[in-house]
């Protein structure tokens, strides 16, 4: 009897058995292939779930027919396993597809933007692949309140809530680390990124130096690179366009085993006999990246870039050339080398739940040896001038380590983190003697010849031993628990870079310091359904630059003893900000608003002397005021408009020109400062058709208000572009068409009208003084093919 009971209960057991079955597999982003961390997998009840882990790889037993797969900022998924699968592929498409994605890394660690009281925005994976750029100015000026200027070969300025140009007010990293060391003049160090291994980039706008560090006073732009992807990948291609620039490109990737993944990338470039003359140049740039996955807790991430570039320079033009379009070079000598080497190895351990840290070590070695265009010294009618070859050189050992934890009161968490980086330095700067070929006028000099090398005559010669340490904090926590909406942000950070020095121009050794504090405090009130505000006031920090406290001083006399900037004091800056964000018509629009005032004290200005040289003052205050605005708009599957600009005034406060009674001005108090437009906005129209999936086309505006040339304020550019707007006014076409992801066509037309234009007009405060122009390039057509792979393992 016994034995007949027990049958109609393993019949039982044998079939939920049967129905219970486990199901894994891999969550990862449609577009980019790279697994999702954290994304949930769960059933449609909700009673049943688990998480991915670092590699997107999730696992668990259900018998529910369905299952739904989430993660922030992308569409929910659900699933209806049908048993055969061995793993699961899971693509999530990304939710949002405007410049403000839902997560940001302000604090170092993935945010949402409704926690974050900073202006930031984010270019997401989706912008990079449509608008498939031959440079990173294409991409960083689609960011509201973001100037890049192309200065040719890659060569860049910046204008992030300052004047656009060549100053070290903005800080540039990849993966949160800076390219270049504190201390190190960082201009043009997005020449040392490949542009093939961004994922995406982020870009934090005002005062970041309370957590990423000094010189982040205009903003900070992180490169965020791919990460292995969690199916393998292969992409191989080639673009150019008409003016001689080829491209040869490549990327790939995936898991080599269950816990190692592996991706690289890179790219070949070759440009000869370009738009304008003295502007060949060769570059090659290789990214790799290893993840290793230890444990389900912890992760480890080897990474290295590798960045060769080789160019000539062209010089800025007179107004003879520019207006005449002739696209000459003044110089048929200058060049600049840059080798960058940069290697980290970073350890990711999630304790438990409330606390995880991360220890990173890396090492950079780079190179850059020029004779620059800029470097020239001539005074109006002489027949001879003087120019410069000069060479820099670091190597940099750094550690950071960062540790966040979470409390169970008023929903706080805490981020802590030190740094160290310890980087020697060399220099050398020494003179050549030039030959002048004058136009007509005598006013300028229509081409400067070599006439003698002179390494007897040094400009700078010098070694230091860079020692930055910094420690960090931020605190997030919900003050009023009857108001969950509300969070306040308090954080601060602590800067020392030291170093000791030989000076071989003067015989002197030494050592010097700078050091300061920089606080921060925000809050940021949800008030949901998408629409937020947020307030802050930060601070930032910036130290002279090695290169301008050791060169020497214009127009020392003959035979007096060479003079030195010893004395240049830190940047002090000041920030106040409030802005908001907001989702309208059911997520059709999208808006983001941020108004600041960034006083300057001590900031680091130049004045131009007749001769092109540069005297440097650490004096005096600025005011930098503006509002940076976006708008995004989505009216059908079909459509996505995008509109983004600021609205900015940058003056000089107090700023003393001359102590000297016989010069005409003593001060330019209460004037505008040079490269500064009051007005920029990019705006762009994308059409990607349901009716030809994988066409897409694109229309994008860019505008740049006049601004003036000089500090004395006499002289404005103010060229009438397209539709008769002043200063800079470009028209841009893109179009591609992927075929079933697996061949990509594109084109892109970039200055359509063909406009002449400068990206950079500047004069002197002189009488004498005539106007020099960086002209921008002229209609220029690049088209590309690129080969993918993807498979299905």
């Amino acid at each position: 009897m016994k034995a007949f009971s027990v049958l109609p209960l393993a019949l039982l057991v044998s079939q939920v058995a049967l129905a219970q079955r486990t199901l894994s597999g891999r969550v990862f982003d449609d577009a980019t292939k790279e697994p999702l961390v954290g994304a949930t997998v769960r059933t449609t009840d909700g009673k049943v779930g688990t998480t991915t882990n670092t590699t997107g790889f999730f696992s668990f037993t259900t018998d529910a027919a369905q299952v739904q797969v989430s993660a922030i900022g992308y569409q929910t998924l659900t699933l209806t396993p049908t048993g055969d699968e061995k793993a699961l592929r899971v693509g999530l498409t990304p939710a949002v597809q405007d410049l403000q994605t839902v997560v940001v890394t302000a604090s170092r660690e993935a945010q949402l933007r409704t926690d974050v009281p900073v202006a930031i925005s984010k270019l997401a994976p989706t912008v990079i692949q449509d608008t498939k750029p031959t440079l990173l100015t294409e991409l960083i000026n689609k960011v509201p309140g973001v100037v890049m200027l192309n200065y040719g070969n890659e060569q860049h300025g910046m204008g992030i809530r300052q004047p656009f140009g060549t100053s070290a007010y903005f800080l540039y990293l990849e993966d949160g680390i800076p390219l270049r060391p504190m201390g190190v003049f960082n201009h043009n160090a997005l020449l040392e990124s490949n542009p093939l291994a961004i994922n995406s980039i982020e870009v934090v706008k005002g005062p970041a130096s309370s957590l990423y560090g000094p010189e982040a006073v205009g903003g900070a732009i992180n490169l965020l690179t791919k990460r292995p992807t969690s199916v393998p990948t292969l992409s191989v291609g080639v673009q150019g366009d008409q003016y001689g620039y080829r491209r040869v490109q490549f990327g790939g990737g995936g898991m080599l085993t269950p816990k190692l993944g592996a991706y690289v990338s890179g790219y070949l470039a070759r440009q000869r006999n370009g738009w304008q003359t003295q502007s060949d140049y060769d570059k090659q740039s290789v990214n790799g990246r290893l993840e290793y996955t230890l444990t389900d807790r912890t992760r480890l991430t080897a990474a290295v870039s590798y960045n060769n570039y080789d160019s000539e320079t062209s010089s800025a033009v007179d107004s003879v050339a520019y207006y005449r379009r002739e696209y000459s070079s003044t110089s048929d000598f200058t060049y600049r080398n840059t080798y960058a080497l940069r290697a980290r190895l970073t350890a990711e351990h999630q304790w438990n739940s409330r606390n995880a840290t991360t220890l990173t070590t890396y090492f950079r070695d780079n190179r850059v040896g020029q004779n620059p265009s800029y470097g020239i010294r001539w005074t109006s009618g002489a027949p001879t001038a003087r120019g410069e070859v000069n060479v820099s050189a670091f190597k940099s050992y750094g550690v950071i380590a960062q540790h966040s934890v979470q409390f169970n009161w008023l929903g706080a968490k805490l981020l802590g983190g030190a740094s160290f980086d310890y980087s020697p330095t060399q220099y050398d700067a020494h003179q050549i003697d030039l030959a002048a070929q004058l136009r007509a006028d005598r006013k300028s000099v229509e081409k400067y010849t070599v006439t003698a090398d002179r390494p007897d005559l040094l400009i700078a010669d010098y070694d230091t031993d860079l020692r930055n340490s910094a420690v960090y904090a931020q605190l997030d926590l919900h003050p009023v628990p009857s108001l969950p909406a509300l969070q306040l942000t308090v954080g601060g950070r602590f800067d020392r870079l030291a170093f000791g020095y030989d000076n071989y121009l003067d015989q002197s050794s030494g050592s010097k310091q700078y050091q300061q504090a920089t606080p921060k405090v925000g809050l940021t009130y949800d008030l949901g359904k998408g629409r937020g505000l947020y307030a802050n006031y930060s601070q930032g920090f910036s130290p002279p630059g090695l290169t301008a406290i050791f060169r020497r001083r214009p127009n020392t006399p003959a035979g007096a003893p060479a003079e030195f900037y010893y004395n240049l004091q830190p940047a002090r800056f000041y920030n106040r900000e409030v802005g908001g964000w907001a989702s309208l018509l059911d997520e059709k629009v999208y808006v983001d608003v941020a108004l600041y005032q960034l006083d300057g004290r001590n900031e680091l200005l130049n004045i131009r002397q007749p001769d092109n040289s540069t005297d440097y003052q650490s004096a005096g205050k600025t005011l930098h005021r503006g509002v940076e605005y976006s708008l995004t708009y989505k009216p059908t599957k079909e459509l996505f408009f995008r509109f983004g600009g600021t609205n900015a005034v940058h003056r000089y406060e107090e700023f003393v020109l001359s102590t000297r009674a016989t010069d005409v001005v003593q001060n330019v108090n209460g004037k505008e400062m040079p490269q500064a437009p009051r007005w920029v906005a990019n705006t762009e129209l994308t059409y990607k058709p349901q009716w030809l999936s994988g066409l897409r086309a694109a229309a994008e505006y860019q505008r740049i208000s006049a601004w003036y040339q000089n500090q004395v304020n006499t002289v404005r550019y103010a060229d009438k572009g397209l539709f008769g707007a002043e200063g800079v006014s470009v028209l841009n076409l893109r179009a591609g068409y992927s075929w079933r992801e697996t061949l990509e066509l594109f084109v892109n037309v970039l200055n359509v009208t063909n406009e002449r234009y400068a990206t950079a007009a500047t004069r002197g405060n002189a009488l004498t003084d005539r106007s020099t122009y960086t002209p921008g390039a002229p209609r220029t057509v690049a088209v590309g093919v690129q080969y993918n792979f993807i498979g299905k393992k």
